[in-house]
């Protein structure tokens, strides 16, 4: 089911860090730093609210939101490959892009994504899956753990792929139409073109 996640990232500035404790920091207002522009979003990203868009190559994205963040291989920067479902896993992205020095996050991803668009990012995920594999398959076995750590989210990421993103990307496109999540009886739009 489509969850808006809106309310939470405008009502975001006093939250506490994600998975910091010890550290008493606020995340402070979303629009210091979320300051990506769609224009510069990386491909890869899934189709969302939430992108990464010439994030820094400091990889500290996964060390906050594992199961959000992934890592590209050319320059580092973070790509979000599952969209958030719930506040506390907002929280977490958005403890990941305070985190990113470029302030190359953004969460404006609903006013650019239409559902003409969503097809047209699944009608490529060969070359996503391509991708995924092949970093996959080269970083399981490096020497650095970082690298390691980034191959099982890209693991992860294969697997949602090819068992479940398809299905929150019809919810999503029916959000996209409808700016309303679909009621049970609703047919949710098709991303497979005839």
């Amino acid at each position: 089911m489509y969850w808006d996640p809106m309310p939470v990232v405008v009502d975001s500035a006093g939250l506490q860090v994600a998975n910091c404790p010890e550290e008493r920091r606020l995340l402070g207002p979303p629009e210091a730093y979320l300051r990506g522009r769609w224009a510069d979003r990386d491909w890869r990203n899934v189709p969302g609210p939430f992108y990464g868009a010439q994030t820094d190559s400091c990889w500290t994205g996964r060390e906050v939101a594992p199961r959000h963040v992934v890592y590209e291989d050319e320059f580092g920067s973070e790509i979000v490959y599952r969209q958030p479902k719930n506040a506390s896993e907002v929280h977490l992205l958005l403890t990941a892009a305070l985190n990113d020095p470029f302030g190359a996050y953004a969460a404006d991803g609903d006013d650019h994504w239409t559902l003409e668009l969503v097809v047209e990012w699944w009608a490529d995920r060969g070359r996503l899956s391509a991708w995924i594999d092949g970093v996959q398959r080269q970083w399981s076995t490096s020497e650095r753990a970082d690298e390691r750590d980034n191959a099982v989210g890209l693991r992860e990421f294969a697997h949602y792929l090819g068992n479940g993103l398809e299905a929150d990307l019809r919810v999503y496109g029916f959000w996209l139409d409808n700016r309303r999540p679909p009621q049970v009886h609703e047919t949710l739009p098709h991303l497979n073109r005839p």
